[in-house]
């Protein structure tokens, strides 16, 4: 595997645009085959007084990432109070509105359906965090919710690096979903009946899975456990400097956060409907392989 079978770049963009043809062409097509698009110069610039939150003393480190809710407006894990916590999630909304804008320029197909789901900041380094295998994201990893079921619907991460001190924050991404699926797939047992209907009533899930949700949740579980695939999978490894900016469909790509600190991420739910090739999505591939509808 080389940079270029899992990295579209892009340079000299702004967040809202105007986007060349070029890019326009690219983008959509690349994020849709799994790729992560890159831009190396898009930089998030922080306001002044807003450098004071390169601290990891802002995070009550009871998980990983200081989170801003954009229907609430309420922070997350956080130690801050009063004006200073407005103030951060001032910059994380802030933050999540240039994500929406860069995307839906680059790709405008999706602006009708997109969701914007939490904002996330995280001070924390990734590097000697301790953790549990499954929650270890410096294994190579699909995105799954254990408590969100998505019934398909796409997740899609925004993220840029706000450190100081030339600080990279090194990712790497695995071979494509449809491999890393074909592999694992057959080791995902069905969960027992009423197992759905007993997760939503006891309030462990915010609605009720499907056998997508099963399946991806599998998936999740059964790559990061497998040691000699962690050791062994075919890999690229990557470094995003302080002000890059990327974006990746992380229920497809498979990824893995190895060290860093200090970088922004906005998520995104997009229904199927609304790719420009629907076929791709990881529901498609699932059903293909099971042989039946997952939704």
């Amino acid at each position: 595997m080389q940079v270029s079978d899992v990295v579209e770049e892009f340079r000299g963009l702004d967040w809202d645009g105007p986007f060349p043809k070029e890019a326009l062409a690219r983008a959509g097509d690349a994020l849709e085959a799994g790729k992560l698009l890159y831009f190396p110069d898009l930089a998030f610039r922080l306001l002044p007084g807003e450098e004071i939150f390169l601290d990891d003393a802002v995070s009550d480190h009871s998980r990983k990432n200081v989170s801003f809710d954009p229907i609430t407006g309420q922070l997350g894990a956080t130690t801050l109070a009063g004006a200073e916590e407005k103030k951060l999630a001032a910059m994380l909304d802030r933050f999540g509105r240039q994500a929406r804008a860069l995307l839906v320029g680059l790709v405008p197909n999706y602006e009708i359906g997109l969701e914007r789901a939490r904002t996330s900041f995280r001070p924390v380094e990734i590097a000697g965090r301790p953790t549990s295998p499954r929650h270890d994201d410096k294994r190579l990893h699909v995105d799954a919710f254990p408590t969100r079921p998505m019934h398909g619907k796409r997740i899609l991460r925004v993220f840029t690096n706000i450190a100081p001190n030339d600080a990279v924050r090194r990712w790497e991404i695995g071979e494509p979903f449809t491999d890393f699926a074909e592999k694992f797939l057959p080791r995902v047992h069905n969960p027992f009946p009423g197992t759905a209907w007993f997760l939503e009533r006891i309030g462990l899930t915010k609605g009720r899975r499907s056998p997508y949700d099963f399946l991806m949740l599998g998936l999740h579980d059964k790559g990061k456990l497998d040691l000699a695939y962690q050791r062994e999978a075919p890999r690229v490894k990557l470094g995003f400097p302080p002000g890059a900016t990327w974006m990746v469909y992380t229920d497809q790509a498979l990824h893995a956060a190895m060290s860093g600190r200090f970088a922004l991420e906005q998520t995104f739910h997009l229904p199927i409907e609304r790719m420009l090739h629907p076929e791709r999505a990881p529901l498609r591939v699932l059903e293909r392989l099971a042989g039946r509808p997952l939704v």
